[in-house]
């Protein structure tokens, strides 16, 4: 058996799956708004305990862990927090993502005030002595296997890493980054290290089970929908819009916020709108979304033209940080607006898939769809007719049975 535990924007789940890949347990477990690295460590290893008294402990392989993307922290040579962590949504580090432009690559993704890079300068300031620069994956990967100096190919991405040759590029030495202090790459998916003896005592797992490198929570999530082949994609429609396109060769174009990260032999390019089931929240409760939902007519479009969004600003499938929300005219039936707003936001995934196609990936020839709007069939097939190729709902979804998979990997 394997376990995957995704460390979420609002809390961990752990799953346990088996060698044919069938979900065994799940347990998951909320997270404090204000996260200090302290929470991620109690959230994680309770959820292992837990799934550990639902299966057959002795059994299990393989952990991988997955985190939110752009999450850092300093720690030292032990593994114990020198700074306070740093989170995906931040974008406090202005002044250092300046720095990085005058050096970064105008395709690197280590640009902006949310990547990791930016954060970490930022930190280094105050924490000069750190050992080792940490994603939040990294640090509960380290917890459980006592080494600190450990990452992958897609949490590294935004810290500069260069996916394409597979180093550390020569440019982050003008930063003053100390290379000692950043992290070993592995591919997601190769192992890395037993458990440590005493954690494996404390968790109740077998003494030799491996730690296996993990990934970010996209791509764990994308990973869960059994996507995999060349032009297949995944749509994530969450609160914002997110595309992943499976491509033959990467794709990026910093001005659009396309990159793509590597995951074995292929690439995920993509892309995210600030689009998405926001703008429905903004206008209907979820009990008058679902009762408006047996009333939709994907057969009969409404005629309106929408750009959905909250406030004004847009980074894919359009950069103009000035774009206003268009939501205009408003029908009096509530039914016909919310349809316009699901024909919009399905424009704008279409618009998205042929942006990618454009800058290099290939043509996108099946979707899977993931999130809250996965479970809206009218929506579905609205979409379906946007793009014109199958549209799915995946199986799975979650990113803890993604990171299972990633566990899976490199035993099967």
């Amino acid at each position: 058996m394997f376990l995957g535990i995704d460390l979420g924007t609002s809390g961990v789940r752990g799953s346990a799956i088996n060698a044919q890949g069938d979900e065994l347990a799940c347990i998951s477990l909320p997270l404090p708004h204000l996260q200090q690295p302290s929470d991620w460590q109690h959230a994680s290893f309770h959820v292992i305990r837990q799934l550990c008294d639902q299966v057959e402990a002795p059994m299990i392989k393989a952990i991988a862990i997955d985190g939110t993307s752009g999450t850092v922290l300093l720690c030292d040579q032990n593994g114990e927090p020198c700074s306070p962590a740093l989170m995906y949504n931040d974008q406090s580090c202005t002044e250092e993502a300046l720095q990085v432009s005058r050096y970064a690559p105008e395709d690197s993704a280590a640009r902006g005030a949310s990547a990791s890079l930016a954060k970490v300068l930022h930190l280094l300031r105050s924490c000069p002595e750190a050992a080792h620069i940490c994603h939040q994956a990294d640090w509960i990967t380290g917890l459980l296997c006592g080494r600190f100096d450990i990452s992958d190919e897609n949490n590294c991405l935004k810290l500069g890493y260069d996916p394409v040759k597979r180093e550390w590029p020569q440019w982050l030495q003008q930063l003053n980054i100390d290379t000692a202090r950043l992290p070993q790459v592995y591919i997601p998916g190769t192992a890395i290290s037993r458990i440590d003896s005493s954690v494996a005592v404390e968790l109740g797992l077998p003494p030799q089970c491996q730690l296996v490198a993990g990934t970010t929570d996209s791509i764990a999530a994308f990973i869960a929908t059994g996507a995999g082949e060349i032009g297949e994609a995944v749509t994530s429609l969450g609160s914002t819009l997110v595309l992943k396109l499976v491509s033959d060769k990467p794709v990026f174009s910093s001005d659009l916020g396309i990159y793509s990260h590597r995951l074995g032999d292929i690439w995920l390019a993509g892309g995210a709108s600030n689009s998405g089931g926001k703008v429905l929240l903004k206008y209907f409760d979820l009990e008058h979304i679902q009762a408006m939902t047996p009333k939709l007519d994907p057969d009969t479009p409404t005629g309106l033209d929408y750009y959905p969004l909250i406030d004004a600003g847009e980074r894919f499938p359009y950069n103009d940080p000035g774009r206003q929300p268009e939501l205009e005219p408003r029908p009096d039936e509530d039914v016909r607006f919310f349809q316009g707003i699901l024909e919009g936001i399905a424009g704008i995934e279409a618009r998205g898939y042929q942006v990618l196609q454009r800058r290099g990936a290939p043509a996108v020839n099946k979707v899977f769809t993931a999130g809250g709007g996965s479970r809206n069939p009218a929506w579905r097939k609205i979409r379906q007719c946007k793009l014109g190729v199958p549209v799915v709902a995946a199986e799975h979804n979650e990113a803890s049975y993604g990171a299972a998979l990633l566990a899976r990997r490199s035993f099967i």
